[in-house]
């Protein structure tokens, strides 16, 4: 008779219920420095507690030796506001897990695309575009613009930069591209893992006019020549062949990455470990700290 198999059982993150926690049982993990509160992301989320409250939760796990108290992973920017706001307690989720060295890696912040979509589910709801304004902190234009900001976007593209960090600009220049040169130029941007507006424009310059809308091609900057924009659309060309090569071997890099950067980050997350390093080799710690942040390639 073979025995019955049984699944492992699948540990909760957090507990079965939210609970309402006081402020002053709260102990934050770092402190929100002055040039923080003065920053638009700490405006923009002080605008939309004012204006529709607390929508997430802020993320808390019990304190190990404080049996009233918890530690903050995730919600620091939250909990100052709620504080300045005379705010004496919050609703909080409850991890059962302390992942306090890594918490915010795991976290999902808003992109562009995302932004996008859920503007166009508030207006689809009746929100007034004023309150809507109000509660992202931005003026009325520019919440008109973020609303038409894929107008001209092929979905494959789209679809490539949905979780990416990119500004309004940047798709003002996609747009000005055909459909089939804005995936290859979304490609280009994930496989290079920069975002900005001029690395954009750049690929813009280089891309050849039977690829582009009618009255798309920019100028040309008066330091470049046309035989310097020729062998630039060149360079991208051979890029974009590159990147498509690289590809192939990404799965397998990718994975043993994945296993260096998980072994390292609970090397550095255990407190003992972490205080031993910091006495005998700060330098080997400043590197390890690096590579679970992704500011270095893990060979």
């Amino acid at each position: 008779m073979v025995a019955e198999h049984k699944p492992p059982r699948i540990k909760s993150a957090f507990e079965a219920t939210s609970i309402q926690v006081p402020l002053e049982r709260i102990r934050p993990l770092r402190p929100v420095s002055g040039k923080t509160r003065r920053s638009t992301k700490y405006a923009q989320i002080a605008a939309s507690v004012a204006e529709v409250g607390l929508i997430e939760p802020p993320i808390v796990v019990r304190h190990p030796s404080e049996p009233d108290a918890y530690l903050l992973l995730d919600g620091h920017l939250r909990v100052e506001i709620l504080r300045d706001r005379g705010v004496v307690d919050v609703l909080c989720l409850v991890a059962t897990d302390d992942e306090a060295f890594t918490y915010n890696k795991r976290i999902s912040r808003l992109a562009a695309v995302q932004e996008h979509r859920m503007i166009l589910q508030a207006v689809d709801r009746n929100v007034p575009e004023e309150r809507l304004a109000r509660a992202l902190n931005i003026d009325i234009s520019t919440l008109r613009q973020k609303k038409r900001a894929l107008q001209g976007i092929c979905p494959e593209a789209v679809e490539i930069l949905k979780d990416k960090p990119i500004s309004l600009s940047v798709f003002s220049i996609l747009r000005r591209m055909k459909p089939l040169r804005q995936m290859e130029a979304a490609e280009m941007m994930v496989g290079m893992n920069r975002y900005s507006k001029g690395y954009v424009q750049a690929l813009l310059v280089a891309t050849p006019e039977d690829q582009l809308v009618q009255d798309g091609k920019p100028k040309a900057p008066k330091a470049l020549t046309r035989e310097q924009v020729v062998l630039m659309e060149r360079e991208t060309a051979r890029l974009d062949r590159e990147i498509k090569v690289a590809e192939q071997s990404y799965g397998p890099d990718h994975l043993r990455m994945v296993l260096a950067r998980t072994y390292l980050t609970k090397l550095v997350a255990n407190t003992r470990v972490e205080r031993w390093l910091q006495q005998h080799q700060p330098e080997m710690l400043a590197e390890f700290r690096k590579l679970v942040d992704g500011q270095t390639a893990v060979a």
